[in-house]
This record gives structure tokens, sequence and C-alpha cells, in this order.
């Protein structure tokens, strides 16, 4: 039963629970001098803390939680992770996002934890433009993981890509990936560049409307398919001759607000009502034992009110997400 919903009458049972904010990425949208290390205690939530949240989720109705970072496989405990949220929790819908610099290592390892699904962040098919965005030469790694995972039958794999202008807004790269969804039962979805706090100036030189990729499908006889209640904001296409999907979220298009169905929690266990707002609850606190639950549950409902109508990203109010990997995208 879903308890999560909010004055607007939209209801959250998916949660995006950031377990870490390193990464080992350095892409321009969104960390470009790297990762920094910031010392202020307490460090990020643990095993337990999380188990306890979890618990609590489950209470209230959340089917499905998104492990993003950073970098989630970073963590040390990353593989205990997923078994605890699997094997602990009835959570129907376990995924997980990374960038799969290790994905060709662990493709094996992430498939006997019994996750339901993995989202891979692919900015390029073109092996110097990804080595250009993120910083890291590991194309082929990637695509040997993502064969991998094909191969012992795993279905739920989802690319992502940044849409950058004239880096990776081109018709060049655009065929390329309408090749690659052909060939593989594949979703990719192009994500429209979101300004953040520290973003100002890269948003403003690489920003381009999602709606050149939607031309340019739609030119190509894709034809949009309903949207499940359960997925993300992704518009979706399909296509008689492909076996994979295409997809576009376009967080500055009309009404995107209006099918909000996530809520934030980062690595230190702050509740964010949304990516782009602009207060967020600490609950850590509520997470440190299993008998807080009652109390957890209660503060997580209050906090339902608070939620707004939208983002107002069309009006440059970023909130106080100062990047991406500070809360898990």
């Amino acid at each position: 039963m879903e308890r999560l919903t909010d004055s607007f009458g939209r209801s959250f049972p998916y949660i995006r629970l950031s377990i870490t904010d390193v990464c080992n990425f350095k892409c321009g949208y969104c960390l470009p001098n790297g990762y920094f290390k910031v010392e202020n205690k307490p460090g990020f939530l643990s095993l337990d803390e999380i188990s306890n949240l979890t618990s609590a989720l489950t209470e209230l109705g959340v089917s499905k939680i998104r492990i993003t970072g950073g970098e989630p496989t970073v963590r040390k405990d990353f593989f205990d992770v997923l078994k605890n949220i699997k094997s602990k929790h009835k959570i129907n819908n376990l995924v997980v996002t990374t960038n799969g610099y290790k994905l060709n290592e662990i493709a094996e390892q992430l498939i006997e934890t019994g996750i339901n699904g993995i989202n891979i962040s692919i900015d390029s098919l073109n092996r110097e433009k990804f080595k250009e965005i993120t910083g890291k030469d590991r194309l082929p790694q990637i695509l040997e993981g993502i064969k991998i995972l094909q191969d012992k039958g795993f279905k739920k794999i989802k690319v992502n890509a940044v849409l950058l202008k004239d880096v990776n807004s081109t018709i060049e790269e655009f065929e390329k990936w309408e090749e690659f969804v052909r060939i593989n039962a594949i979703d990719f979805r192009y994500i429209e560049l979101m300004q953040t706090g520290d973003s100002h100036d890269y948003f403003k030189k690489y920003h381009i409307s999602a709606s050149v990729f939607r031309n340019y499908i739609e030119n190509k006889n894709w034809k949009s398919i309903p949207r499940e209640n359960s997925a993300g904001p992704s518009i979706n296409y399909i296509h008689p001759d492909a076996k994979g999907k295409f997809g576009i979220i376009a967080p500055y298009s009309k009404d995107f607000c209006q099918t909000c169905n996530r809520l934030r929690i980062t690595a230190k266990g702050e509740l964010r009502l949304c990516l782009f707002g602009n207060t967020g609850t600490d609950l850590r606190p509520y997470l440190q034992n299993e008998n807080q639950k009652e109390e957890l549950v209660e503060l997580i409902l209050k906090q339902l009110n608070f939620k707004k109508e939208s983002h107002y990203l069309e009006l440059g109010d970023t909130g106080i997400t100062p990047h991406l990997a500070s809360i898990g995208g």
C-alpha cells in the first residue's frame, strides 16, 4: 500500500538512494576537476543505517530503490548493500546506476546479487569523445561489461547520455546510437543538460534542447509509447526494426514535474524532496537502531507536505544542489 503522497496527489513508490559522493570520473557536466574529499564527519551511511532506512521505506509502500552515487561501486561494501536490501527487505525492484568503470569485472557478481536492472552512463560511442567528456578511456571495458550481462541473460539494461551541444548532439552521434539500439535490446536515453549551482558557465556553453534528438527520431518513424507508473520521467520511443528503445528526459519541458514519482536520499542521510530543492531533512538521527522506525516513518510522511509542485529550473532556480554527484542525479 502506497503511503507516500504529497499535496498535489503524486505518490512516491520510488527512492533514489545515494551511498557515496565519491566518483572516479571527471565528467564536465558534473565533476570536471574530479572528486575532492571533504573532511567533515560523519561519513556516508553505514550498512546498518541503510538497512534501517530501507525497512522504513518498505513500510511506506516504496517498491523501487535505485542505488546511486557519485559512483556506487567504489564503496568496498557495495555488494553487501545490494544483498542486504534484496534479502532483508521487500523491495521488488532494486536497480543500480553506474558509470560502468569496472563493469566487465563485476558483471557476473552484479547478477548474483539479484538486482532487477542497471543504468549505465555512456555519453558517446566514440572512444575519443567518451574520453574527452569523462576524463577516462574506459569505453571498451564498459561495452564488454554490457556484453557479459547480455550473454548471461540479464534483460533490464538502460544506457544514459547527457546531451551536450556540438559534442554528442550531432547526426553522426544519433546514427551511432540508432544502430546500437537497433541490434541491442537496450533502452537508450538522452538526458537534457541541467544547470546546477556549480555549472552556470558550462550550462550556458553546452545546453541544447532535447527537441533536436526528438526531431531526429520522429523523422525516422520512432513512435512514442505510454509511460509506466513506476518508471522514471523518460518519454520512450519504439521502432518495429529495433530490439531496443529510445528515450528522452527533458526537465525543461512543460509539465515535467507532474509525473514525479521519486524522492532522493543523499549519501549522508538527508531526504531531498526534489533534485533541485532548497532544503533537506536529516534522517540520520533516526537510523541508529531498528526501534526508531516509527519516528522515522512519521518524519518522512510529515516532510511530504513541503514538496513543491515544480523544480522551477526554467526560472534558473537550481536549489542547493552544487553538482549532480552530491545527490546521485
